[in-house]
């Protein structure tokens, strides 16, 4: 089995959900709720608990929650690599959910701007291993310098790489040359409808897949409740495949994170892509089933 080392993000996840219509400049109820996230981690986590040989590396702070972030991930059975800042607190995110189900984040990413490449274990950059890269890790100007690194250093190893592409708005804020140009290196770019429009300029995920194909030899687009498609340059057509069906969407928060690993695994033993997609679709339905990015322990 490929091990898969996962550099990224590792945050906490304040969870709070609407209850009815937001009152704006008042009160509304809502259940809030507090959990294990980060896009980086929530991979890891995913990937550990379904049984794949998985490392991940990170940053926390020197904070009670960066402990308990810490011990999740080895209670999912990830070889947790995280290096403790003595100044920042542990990332977090404020995920407000409305009543409708749509969801708004507000992110601090504290101790995972400090991310350097002396962070880097090289022990897990070896032939042979697989690095899935957090495109917040190059997004965000902090720990852009070890997100560069681990793709220089998978490069020289050869090891294979996958990118995520983050999030649309932070991504455009960037700026779809410099990240392409960042991670030319990746075999397999992951990302959902918008952030492909935000690196193409086009709103069919069709379209866009194949204009990526000129970086990327392999392209993944999710396409939230349609599933999710795959396309490589040498094909007519790309590969779709449709989303599982789900009795009652309780919180989207980490679904890509779940799809993600749930298409890394099938994908890595070389099955067929239609195969990864069903299965990237079958932990997606898993993770929006229940409140949190993170699966169940």
């Amino acid at each position: 089995m490929t091990r898969v080392v996962v550099v990224g993000d590792l945050m906490t996840d304040a969870v709070a959900r609407a209850r009815y219509a937001l009152a704006r400049a008042s009160d509304t109820p809502a259940i809030v709720t507090m959990h294990g996230g980060g896009s980086g981690a929530n991979v890891a986590s995913w990937l550990a608990v379904e049984g794949g040989e998985v490392a991940f590396i990170g940053r926390r702070g020197a904070d009670i929650t960066g402990r308990n972030r810490d011990m999740e991930l080895m209670g999912y059975g990830v070889d947790a690599r995280l290096v403790m800042d003595p100044e920042r607190p542990t990332g977090t995110c404020v995920v407000l959910i409305t009543h409708k189900g749509e969801r708004t984040m507000l992110s601090d990413p504290g101790a995972n701007a400090a991310l350097s490449p002396e962070d880097l274990p090289r022990d897990l950059f070896t032939g042979g291993a697989h690095l899935h890269l957090s495109g917040y890790t190059l997004i965000n100007e902090g720990s852009r310098e070890a997100g560069l690194a681990a793709l220089d250093l998978a490069q020289r190893e050869g090891m294979s790489i996958s990118v995520d592409a983050a999030s649309a708005a932070p991504l455009e804020r960037t700026g779809a040359e410099p990240f392409l140009e960042w991670t030319h290196a990746a075999k397999l770019l992951m990302c959902n409808v918008p952030q492909a429009k935000v690196l193409t300029g086009r709103d069919d995920p069709s379209s866009a897949a194949k204009v990526l194909t000129a970086w990327f030899p392999q392209v993944v687009i999710k396409l939230a409740e349609e599933g999710a498609l795959w396309y490589t340059n040498n094909r007519p057509e790309p590969v779709k495949v449709a989303a599982e069906a789900v009795e009652r969407v309780v919180d989207g928060t980490g679904a890509g994170d779940a799809f993600a690993a749930g298409f890394l695994s099938p994908w890595l033993m070389g099955k067929p892509p239609a195969d990864a997609l069903a299965e990237g679709c079958r932990l997606a339905a898993k993770a929006i089933s229940f409140l949190g990015a993170r699966p169940r322990l």
